[in-house]
């Protein structure tokens, strides 16, 4: 049940971070009075997110993106962040949601989205789990009884890194566009925090500031999606 579950997720999976963001803005209870504080802490869970993925990637290079909209794998990958824990890029996902579901402040998304974010990717896991197990076998039944599915482990962490080099740009080429995101509603989430606090209201006031913020960002994205489709920076 959850394997197919996991394989309709997969192929509809670039979707759950646009409705999620969207969600974010839905009306709720506050769960803190000090929005500010709320903002701030959120905002460094969502980083610490971002920087599991990049640590990721640096330091190995995984085929993400299935095939065909289908879990699909053409190697076994163990190395780097991922020989302590078997699925870093989603913990990472699960970090970054739940750091912006803090910065909203919003009983709602916290205690209701973000299990529901945590269950859909659960399932993904999963469905992933069992192509994998039927393409790998023992190697891969190796590999899950010593590495947690969710869990770092923090052994042999300076072992792990000997002898690998951080690829920065794979980094900025595999993440642009996640960093883009996530950051652009971090930024609107901040927009509505400063208008409510100043009795605003609305982000109405402010929309120049934020316009301007948005702009940067943008322009960060664009710089980088130019690198990459020219060729200028490649992953490898």
């Amino acid at each position: 049940m959850m394997g197919r579950l996991g394989n309709f997720l997969f192929h509809y999976r670039n979707m759950l971070f646009p409705v999620f963001y969207a969600l974010l803005f839905l009306p709720s209870a506050l769960l803190a009075d000090d929005g500010q504080r709320m903002l701030i802490a959120g905002f460094a869970v969502a980083l610490f997110g971002q920087s599991v993925r990049m640590l990721t990637i640096g330091l190995a290079y995984i085929i993400r993106g299935g095939k065909n909209r289908q879990v699909y794998a053409e190697e076994l990958v163990t190395t780097g962040v991922f020989a302590h824990c078997r699925n870093p890029l989603y913990v990472g996902n699960v970090l970054m949601i739940a750091g912006l579901g803090i910065m909203s402040n919003s009983v709602f998304f916290i205690f209701v989205l973000i299990p529901l974010f945590v269950f859909f990717y659960q399932a993904i896991i999963r469905a992933e789990e069992n192509f994998l197990e039927n393409k790998f076998g023992h190697p891969y039944r190796e590999y899950m009884r010593k590495v947690n599915r969710w869990i770092p482990s923090f052994a042999g962490r300076s072992q792990t890194l000997q002898g690998m080099t951080f690829k920065w740009k794979r980094v900025w080429i595999r993440e642009y566009t996640t960093t883009f995101i996530w950051t652009s509603a971090a930024l609107w989430l901040i927009a509505r925090y400063t208008a409510n606090r100043s009795g605003i209201g609305t982000v109405t006031e402010i929309l120049p500031q934020l316009l301007t913020g948005q702009a940067v960002l943008l322009a960060l994205y664009l710089f980088v999606r130019y690198m990459k489709k020219t060729k200028r920076w490649k992953a490898d």
